[in-house]
């Protein structure tokens, strides 16, 4: 019999089989702008400027926020207590050591929840905290029992996951398991991991644990968002951002580009979640704050994200969106622009910006001004605001049949400029 579904004609259809274990239609966002993105080579964020960011991702609607340790500094303590006094939505968390002294300082600021982490690889027993697996189960036991007793929400995490021992690591993950965690956590601290490496630790981690798995990409090898996603697919939970992905080094999944990946892949989840017109405004305000502009190509939000150019591009852009968008700008607060001030412009986009002027240029017209605009653009580009002023005079000049002199009169684009 065939499906009373409705395919939505502007999804992917290829590899659209959903995974018994997928929770891509089913996840939380630890938003760590104000943990992992304080590593930000540029950042300082003064007390008020995290109550600003922490209220901003709430209204988005991120689940969790998730702060530096309060054993950092005076200041990290005073900043948990602060943020945990906003009576936000989210929960609060903060990422400590596995130790007893960074929970129980954690526990006095009143946060909701102690997000825990140990290194496990060699690298990191052998040159970091220098223990052994058993010393690391044993001390985790004792941490998370104790927060579990005070009533908190608690995650354990590995660090370095993968390039730590598989078998080292799902003991270490079955033992804490079994103490009753929310979560634990796998981290690619240093983002050597692949999208099928993710995939297969997290089915093989799915099996082993009943609890929710949050994971931790970062972006050395340009994979965080798409192993973000390839989690989510194979049975994680959860997944830690930071607003353009500000961290350590090269940072970790950005949340709008995350938000990106999971529009694409259900629309309306995403837009019932989140509200997704808020997302210009957040990055503007953690751009400013660490003293970086939001990039040309960042998605959703960057200058170029729906700017269109090719003439067979606008042209299909024009009679139907999703032709050449798999994201609707309209759902993020944003607009698309049709650029046609180039070389490579073609007279639909010409013909559109007539309509839009509301001037009386036929089809013919307009295929002579894109031809005067073509070659005016090997020169140099033309503004819109110089496009506009050449068909307006066009469109002037059919009153007095000049039409056609005006435009054999034109050999430069500074010509233009100059009226």
């Amino acid at each position: 019999m065939a499906s009373s579904l409705k395919r939505d004609p502007s999804r992917s259809t290829i590899g659209t089989a959903t995974s018994y274990l997928s929770n891509v239609s089913n996840f939380k966002i630890i938003e760590s702008t104000l943990r992992e993105g304080e590593q930000f080579a540029n950042a300082f964020f003064t007390t008020e400027k995290k109550i600003e960011i922490a209220k901003e991702l709430d209204a988005f609607g991120v689940e969790y926020l998730e702060l530096t340790s309060p054993a950092a500094s005076t200041q990290s303590y005073n900043d948990c207590k602060a943020i945990v006094g906003l009576g936000l939505k989210a929960k609060i968390l903060t990422h400590v050591r596995c130790h007893m002294d960074d929970a129980k300082l954690a526990v006095e600021t009143g946060v909701d929840g102690l997000d825990v982490v140990i290194g496990t690889s060699s690298f990191l027993r052998e040159f970091s905290h220098g223990k052994d697996m058993q010393y690391i189960i044993d001390t985790a036991t004792e941490v998370i029992e104790y927060i579990k007793g005070e009533g908190l929400e608690v995650r354990f995490s590995s660090e370095d996951s993968f390039r730590s021992d598989i078998v080292d690591l799902l003991n270490l993950y079955r033992a804490v398991d079994k103490l009753g965690v929310n979560r634990v956590g796998i981290a690619d601290t240093v983002g050597c991991a692949s999208p099928d490496q993710v995939a297969e630790l997290v089915r093989t981690l799915r099996g082993v644990v009943s609890c929710d798995i949050e994971c931790h990409f970062h972006n050395d090898t340009g994979c965080a968002i798409a192993n973000a996603y390839a989690a989510l697919q194979n049975g994680a939970t959860h997944v830690d951002t930071s607003v353009l992905g500000i961290g350590e080094r090269n940072g970790i999944p950005p949340l709008g580009g995350f938000i990106a990946r999971m529009y694409a892949a259900d629309k309306e989840y995403v837009k019932g979640k989140y509200d997704l017109t808020r997302l210009r405004n957040i990055e503007n305000i953690v751009a400013d704050s660490v003293g970086v502009a939001v990039p040309f190509n960042n998605y959703i939000t960057g200058y170029c994200a729906f700017t269109h150019k090719a003439g067979i591009h606008a042209k299909a852009i024009l009679n139907n969106p999703s032709t050449y968008e798999i994201l609707r700008p309209e759902d993020f607060g944003m607009t698309r622009y049709v650029a046609i001030g180039h070389r490579l412009t073609g007279w639909n986009a010409v013909k559109n910006r007539v309509d839009q002027l509301g001037l009386p240029l036929t089809d013919s017209d307009c295929k002579r001004v894109t031809n005067k605009i073509k070659n005016l653009a090997d020169i140099r580009p033309l503004s819109l605001d110089d496009v506009d002023k050449l068909l307006r005079k066009y469109g002037t000049a059919m009153e007095t049949d000049e039409h056609h002199a005006i435009l054999e009169a034109i050999d430069t684009p500074d010509q233009i400029t100059k009226w």
